[in-house]
Formats: C-alpha cells, sequence, structure tokens
C-alpha cells in the first residue's frame, strides 16, 4: 500500500488533491487506534529524516507533522516533542 497525502480525483484531466489524512492520522490517534511514540528534537533534527529514519522513507515526513501537529516545516525547533505514530496502524486507516 501506498501513503499518500492527498487521494486524488480526476477533473478535466487534472487531477486535484484533498488533504483529509493528517486529520484521518490526528483522529485516529486521539481515539487510541494508532500507536506512537514520543520523542524530543534535538538540534537540527528534521522531520523527513526522521521518517527515513524510522520508516526507511524520507517521503513520509508529513506522516509525523501530521501526527504531531506540525505543519510542513521540516525542522522544528529543539525541544519541540513530537510523536512518531506505528506506520502498519497508519496503514489501516489510511488508503
Amino acid at each position: 500500500m501506498t501513503l499518500r497525502r492527498y487521494s486524488r480525483t480526476d477533473v478535466y484531466g487534472f487531477y486535484y488533491g484533498t488533504n483529509n489524512n493528517p486529520a484521518l492520522i490526528r483522529e485516529n490517534i486521539a481515539n487510541g487506534n494508532i500507536k506512537y511514540t514520543e520523542i524530543t528534537l534535538k538540534q537540527n533534527d528534521r522531520l523527513d529524516i526522521l521518517a527515513g529514519l524510522y520508516y526507511g522513507d524520507s517521503r513520509l515526513f508529513w506522516i509525523i507533522g501530521a501526527s504531531s501537529g506540525i505543519g510542513f516545516g521540516f525542522q522544528c525547533p529543539a525541544g519541540t516533542i513530537i510523536r512518531i505514530p506505528d506506520i502498519n496502524d497508519v496503514s489501516r486507516y489510511l488508503g
């Protein structure tokens, strides 16, 4: 399964995305359906690098950002507490 930020809709030959997946991730974390680990960022930590370490794919940075209430900033200040959700749990709720 490919986890994508946007679900795609073909309109007149063009693809427009809707960004519902971050809300689904946050909702399922709040409901206890997605397990996660909290970590505190150190100096120069970036979401894309952490996604590469935890998921083996830096393009999945948006999952960490969504679960932590962070927009699309790759680099967050040191001391920020973020959530690293279990990728298997996430994939059950995104399709």
